[in-house]
């Protein structure tokens, strides 16, 4: 099955943890990573007083259901050393399991697809990279990207 994970980092070097999360996602066993979105540079969302996110996105080929990966997820985060001092705060790096082939979830500890994703302006423009068509796993998200402000959001060259 495929997967898709966003993932973002405001904290440290930003694009090295990128990198790292990228690396140990490709590391999981019965998972592969497929392709890797453009990198963007944007604005916070929900907590505005910090430091602007790297934010891509991640298509993965996987043999492990939706609860293993989110747990793998959150398991990268950990070991990143990530701590959740309130909602939306400053985050060394956030995996979020975005959505998996054939699934929908909808409990306390997964949503699939995941809340906001087509609706986010820092979620849609790498899921356009990965997506060109704007169709994913069933879903299209043409009129969403088609009316979602993209300000703040730029491809991110270092």
């Amino acid at each position: 099955m495929k997967a898709v994970i966003g993932i973002g980092t405001n904290i440290g070097d930003r694009l090295e943890n990128l990198k790292y999360s990228i690396s140990a996602l490709d590391l999981i066993p019965e998972t592969k990573v497929e392709k890797i979105s453009n990198v963007y540079e944007t604005e916070p969302w929900g907590y505005e007083n910090q430091d602007k996110f790297l934010n891509c996105a991640v298509i993965v080929e996987t043999q492990l259901s939706p609860n293993a990966i989110l747990g793998v997820c959150l398991g990268i985060e950990a070991g990143m050393g990530r701590k959740r001092k309130f909602k939306n705060g400053p985050r060394i790096i956030d995996l979020d399991l975005l959505l998996y082939e054939n699934a929908k979830a909808n409990t306390n500890e997964l949503k699939l697809p995941h809340p906001g994703v087509f609706n986010r302006a820092f979620v849609l423009a790498p899921l356009a990279d990965l997506f060109t068509d704007k169709t994913v796993f069933g879903y299209n998200f043409k009129n969403e990207y088609s009316k979602c402000n993209f300000d703040g959001v730029s491809i991110y060259t270092s």
